[in-house]
């Protein structure tokens, strides 16, 4: 007989910090009840082994060398557990305190229950549909396809799919519930067989949920205690992977289960129809991404026929200028995107004003020395001239035309706003969603709070839902696809902010800081005001691409100059100054702590040269923060230790805190590498320079 009364699988994927949460949430909610939880690990590279071994020592890890799917690594611990009830849950779920004592009551007091699901929310407190619903049996999936289950979700007849007419508070018997939380009876698996492994992801569930009601076993969807899943966290990577593993698991659903029972002609026009609801799904994100595009090319079109008219009188050369359409139409294009367009700044009337001038000279240069595009300069300055009022035109109406309806302000939002976290307590979060709420343009589309205080995580402040905390900051960033980050609480040190902003480097995310006088000092010139309350863009150009990559080959560079030039002195030299050794030790870029030990005694070139070799790879530069055993008590270093640096020239150990920070933050804001030329200059030939 099993002593294990419960068995907890999780399959996890490169979700650290998710599942990190989610394995906390499990000590709380398995007090009491004994218990054994597995988690299998799909070849994470975020360190997620790791940090099972280091916190969870309790938990039974299981490491695969390659990704092995959702089905068959989870039936890799299905084969160990000795659980009198086992629980497949996701690694990006929250359980509450009593989701397993009230669920392994009604399993006891439900024998005919093979499996249970419950509640399972979206982190901003809605229902996931998922969490109960049915076969996509023909005329299920038809209602679906043609969107009847949309337009009637309280119909008995057409909200089948996902059983929208029931209430979601009551208990009820269902076809299916969701994978990402599923509880059943070790009996029951026994009869039933493990999962099926020709489903990668998607789709193992609701066949699993079949092979129970076939084997005889009722499923029950029991909402008297819930989960919060952060779904999809482990296949964001892309939306097109989504997609096509989700499509292709419907079609071998229909394929394994439907083929006898209903007949290859209906099986054919159910997976004709799967297909159709893929390519419509794909074409819908596409149409998305280019919608902007599509309204200025539109609108540059009806420039240039407005040229025309203007210049001939009529369209009757149209069709000559398709190829001089074409290149122009191209070239403003890219000057638009170039300038973030279609990017953060989609509504920037400055920026499409600079742009359509941009495009405007390139192709005026273009009618001077390529004659087969010059059929006539004034058509080309006309369209200019109407490109310049159109392109910003539209945009200054989107921003300031007055939405008349809540419906028409979210559509703006959800089409022109700008995705938002917002980064504070509740208190300092609070005045900031509601100034932006109060916004009349309505811009700001706010994903959510995050917190600095884990135990407001699942509240909902201003009626925004707090999601997390600032340690998983990047990992929300691009859950929620965020384009904007407002840091709205001074409790946050500037080496925090920019260790958030490393971090989640490549996400496309700006950052903006609500600024007190010190944050006007160091962010940039622009600053977007809200109800008084100055926030200003914090750009850092030492973290922005390709400046990081220049700066390293500066680095490699006369690292490399110099080894070979000095290699020979430097032998000779130790043969002069061969007394003495000068321990040194310091904090490396990746917060590693490395021992060197130098000549001690020699001029300064010589006592130093060993270091060249840290530069060339890459623990040190030539520019940077002073060379210290502890930098920071967190172990980080966001400027590279350099040789050199603002702080060693300008006063080293003799400034305070402050001072030395700010010199940080100013080198950040505005490295170049002309301005590292000129502070190694400066080490090297200014009067009272400091440096290693």
């Amino acid at each position: 007989m099993a002593t294990v009364d419960l068995s907890v699988i999780i399959v996890s994927y490169n979700v650290r910090d998710f599942l990190e949460q989610c394995l906390l949430s499990l000590r709380s909610a398995l007090q009491g009840i004994p218990h054994e939880i597995w988690v299998v690990d799909n070849a994470s590279r975020d360190g997620s082994q790791g940090m099972v071994h280091r916190r969870f020592p309790e938990v039974k890890l299981i490491e695969n060398a390659e990704n092995a799917g959702f089905a068959r690594a989870n039936n890799q611990a299905l084969r160990h557990a000795a659980g009198r009830f086992i629980c497949l849950l996701n690694p990006d779920t929250l359980v509450k305190k009593d989701t397993f004592q009230r669920l392994l009551e009604f399993m006891d007091e439900h024998p005919e229950a093979g499996m249970v699901g419950c509640k399972i929310l979206n982190p901003d407190g809605s229902l996931q549909l998922a969490c109960r619903r049915s076969y996509p049996t023909p005329w299920v999936a038809f209602t679906r396809l043609v969107g009847l289950s949309y337009l009637f979700p309280r119909s008995r007849l057409f909200g089948r799919y996902n059983l929208t007419y029931l209430s979601p508070d009551e208990v009820h018997e269902v076809e299916a519930i969701s994978g990402s939380f599923m509880l059943f009876r070790r009996e029951a698996l026994e009869q039933v067989g493990l999962l099926d492994e020709a489903f990668f992801m998607y789709g193992e569930d609701l066949d699993f949920c079949y092979r129970f009601r076939a084997a005889g076993w009722k499923i029950y969807y029991v909402p008297t205690t819930q989960v919060v899943h952060f779904k999809g966290e482990s296949w964001k990577r892309s939306e097109l992977d989504r997609l096509r593993h989700f499509y292709q698991a419907m079609r071998l659903f229909v394929r394994k289960h439907f083929h006898r029972r209903y007949g290859i002609a209906v099986v054919t026009a159910l997976t004709l129809a799967i297909w159709v609801r893929a390519a419509l799904s794909l074409l819908a994100r596409l149409l998305r991404r280019v919608t902007l595009p599509l309204i200025d090319l539109a609108l540059m079109n009806l420039s240039l026929a407005l040229g025309q008219l203007l210049r001939f009188g009529g369209l009757m050369h149209f069709r000559s200028y398709l190829l001089v359409d074409l290149v122009y139409s191209s070239i403003w294009l890219l000057c638009l995107y170039g300038t973030g367009l279609y990017g953060r700044y989609r509504l920037s009337v400055v920026r499409a004003g600079w742009a359509v001038l941009m495009g405007l000279f390139i192709n005026a240069t273009f009618t001077y020395f390529f004659k087969q595009y010059a059929f006539s300069r004034a058509v080309v300055l006309y369209a200019g001239v109407f490109n310049l009022l159109f392109l910003t035109g539209w945009r200054a109406l989107a921003l300031w035309w007055p939405p008349g309806t809540s419906r028409q302000h979210e559509g703006r939002r959800a089409f022109f706003g700008r995705r938002t976290l917002i980064v504070g307590d509740a208190c300092s979060g609070r005045a900031i969603v509601e100034r932006l709420h109060r916004r009349a343009d309505g811009l700001y589309d706010i994903a959510g709070l995050v917190t600095l205080v884990p135990e407001e995580v699942g509240d909902k402040v201003a009626g925004v839902p707090v999601i997390g905390t600032l340690d998983h900051l990047a990992d929300l960033i691009r859950r929620e696809r965020a384009e904007e980050v407002v840091f709205a609480t001074d409790k946050i040190s500037h080496d925090q902010i920019l260790t958030v902003i490393d971090s989640a480097a490549g996400t496309g995310a700006s950052f903006k800081l609500v600024a007190d006088d010190f944050g006007v000092i160091i962010g940039k010139a622009s600053i977007d005001r809200i109800d008084e309350v100055p926030m200003v863009e914090l750009d850092y150009k030492l973290l922005t691409p390709p400046n990081p990559a220049l700066k390293r080959g500066l680095d490699l560079v006369v690292a490399m100059l110099l080894l070979g030039v000095g290699a020979l002195p430097y032998v000779l030299g130790k043969l002069f100054w061969s007394r003495g050794r000068r321990p040194l030790a310091y904090v490396d870029a990746n917060g590693r702590s490395r021992r060197r030990v130098l000549p001690g005694s020699g001029p300064r070139w010589f006592r130093n040269f060993p270091l060249l070799v840290d530069v060339l790879l890459g623990r040190l530069s030539f520019v940077g923060r002073e060379i210290e055993e502890d930098p920071r008590a967190d172990g980080r270093v966001r400027v590279k230790p350099g040789l050199t640096g603002l702080v060693q020239l300008y006063g080293g150990n003799q400034l305070s805190e402050d001072e030395r920070e700010r010199y940080h933050l100013y080198y950040l804001r505005n490295y170049s590498l002309l301005l590292d030329v000129e502070i190694l200059l400066r080490a090297l030939f200014g009067q009272g320079s400091r440096s290693l």
